[in-house]
């Protein structure tokens, strides 16, 4: 009887663990919050190995995905299927929450910044044109809570020659973003979108 009873209970554990494995290996992707999900407009792909498109999205702390995403990840693939070919467009991808989302003093960090991409790489995925500002990773401080990391994709005009500042260039943190497109006619992003991170041991 008592090596019944230990069998039965060995082979209870046994599959409690396989259990454990297998809802550790399930990695759900959450949308955003209605109020976070509201930025998001068009079709503006951001594409990560592993994980695929994060756009409104929390990039899960499964499989080390955060971490990856902070410490691994070079720039991910940007999609507009829309691009027009003939065209050229600004990529902008900034964090309005540093250093914490309750006391963004230094928003909008700037993470990347490339000018003169043609439709045409659009549509393919890929941001090829002038990098004014290179690719920083995602990296939000330890017990800072989320972040929303925008990417904002407007029409380049013709002709227009974008530069930063050497003030702007010398600072990532703190960049007036507004007074960028205002100074070099960018209007309204034709899309928009955002993904949700956090430090990954948090």
């Amino acid at each position: 009887m008592r090596l019944l009873s230990a069998v039965l209970v060995a082979l209870s554990l046994f599959l409690t663990g396989v259990r454990g494995n297998h809802t550790s290996r399930t990695c759900i992707f959450q949308t955003l919050s209605d109020s976070d999900k509201d930025f998001c407009r068009g079709d503006l792909e951001v594409i990560y190995p592993d994980v695929g498109d994060v756009s409104c999205s929390y990039v899960p702390k499964c499989h080390g995905y955060r971490r990856r995403l902070s410490r691994e990840w070079g720039s991910p693939h940007i999609r507009y299927s829309w691009a027009e070919k003939n065209k050229k467009y600004v990529l902008v991808m900034v964090d309005p929450d540093a250093p914490n989302r309750a006391n963004p003093r230094h928003r909008y960090w700037r993470h990347w910044v490339v000018t003169d991409i043609l439709g045409t790489d659009l549509r393919n995925g890929k941001v090829k044109g002038h990098v004014l500002s290179g690719y920083v990773r995602p990296s939000p401080p330890p017990h800072s809570g989320y972040h929303r990391y925008q990417f904002r994709l407007y029409e380049q005009p013709a002709h227009k020659h974008i530069a930063l500042s050497p003030e702007e260039d010398a600072s990532l943190g703190s960049w007036d973003l507004k007074g960028f497109v205002e100074d070099f006619g960018l209007g309204h992003p034709l899309v928009k979108t955002q993904f949700l991170t956090k430090y990954y041991e948090d």
